[in-house]
């Protein structure tokens, strides 16, 4: 499997920009996780912390549903790995399968395209009930860059500690 990662444009409108980074984050963590087996993606490679690969591609999952279908689409659905809506047990991939958790990440990032391409604007709104607030697509679309952001560098140090792969 290789994963195709397209640079985002050096002269594009605010949505097809937002658009672009966003799918190049999405095939970072794609990229970092090629050519592993399910033990080395369920692998907590930089102790004392216990995260994982795994782990990272399932909360990537939720975060996806989250912001877009239940967020903006305003779907009254559970998150993929916990009815009660407990973001921290995407993260214990100890006993987790790698396919099912790379079809339910896909699954959500097909989702999240869909909304956002049917969106009439990224000034649509839907209500994020953590914060209280309305919030627009705009401002998931940038935290979700940012989320994913953060999660590809730890997806650096945990991927070479796995196999000596650097770089993405």
């Amino acid at each position: 499997m290789t994963t195709e990662r397209l640079s985002p444009p050096l002269r594009a409108g605010e949505r097809e920009t937002l658009r672009s980074f966003l799918d190049f984050h999405r095939a970072t963590l794609a990229v970092k996780t090629e050519g592993l087996s399910d033990e080395d993606l369920r692998r907590q490679s930089s102790p004392p912390s216990t995260l994982s690969l795994l782990g990272l591609v399932r909360h990537m999952a939720e975060v996806e549903r989250t912001w877009f279908r239940r967020v903006i689409n305003g779907e009254d659905i559970p998150l993929v790995w916990s009815a009660e809506g407990d973001f921290q047990v995407a993260y214990d991939a100890s006993k987790a399968d790698g396919a099912e958790a790379f079809d339910a990440w896909q699954t959500e990032v097909a989702h999240a395209r869909r909304i956002e391409r049917e969106a009439a604007s990224l000034d649509v709104t839907g209500y994020q009930p953590r914060w209280g607030e309305h919030v627009s697509l705009r401002l998931v679309m940038l935290h979700l860059i940012h989320e994913y952001a953060r999660h590809n560098g730890h997806a650096d140090f945990l991927r070479e500690a796995i196999d000596g792969t650097v770089g993405a």
